[in-house]
């Protein structure tokens, strides 16, 4: 019985060991800088960065439900919800709830 269940145990344990010493560094490194300083501002900057690439890549290149859906229709509900998101003073509930809205009308009217 167990050894049905042991690639899933590897999985979740190489994940943890992976993912969370990056997390514990990180969390020890950010409690020294400055709010001001450079290296904050370089992390920020990455972390951004990381976050536009993934929405970049399932916007051109989509999984799932999307893959139905034309480039076009994401591009559009993308660009009008940056400028929801940029008219409403940079809400960022604002421009995620008027992208999916735009996504979903879309994909209902097609």
């Amino acid at each position: 019985m167990m050894a049905d269940y042991w690639p899933f145990v590897v999985i979740i344990v190489a994940g943890w060991l992976a993912t969370d010493l990056w997390r514990w560094l990180g969390v020890i490194a950010g409690n020294r800088l400055q709010e001001g300083s450079e290296p904050l501002y370089w992390v920020r900057a990455v972390a951004t960065s990381l976050v536009m690439a993934v929405t970049a890549k399932l916007i051109v290149f989509p999984t799932g439900a999307l893959t139905a859906s034309p480039l076009w229709l994401r591009l559009a509900a993308a660009g009008l919800g940056f400028a929801a998101f940029l008219a409403a003073g940079q809400k960022v509930i604002v421009g995620v709830v008027v992208s999916l809205a735009l996504l979903a009308l879309g994909l209902a009217l097609l």
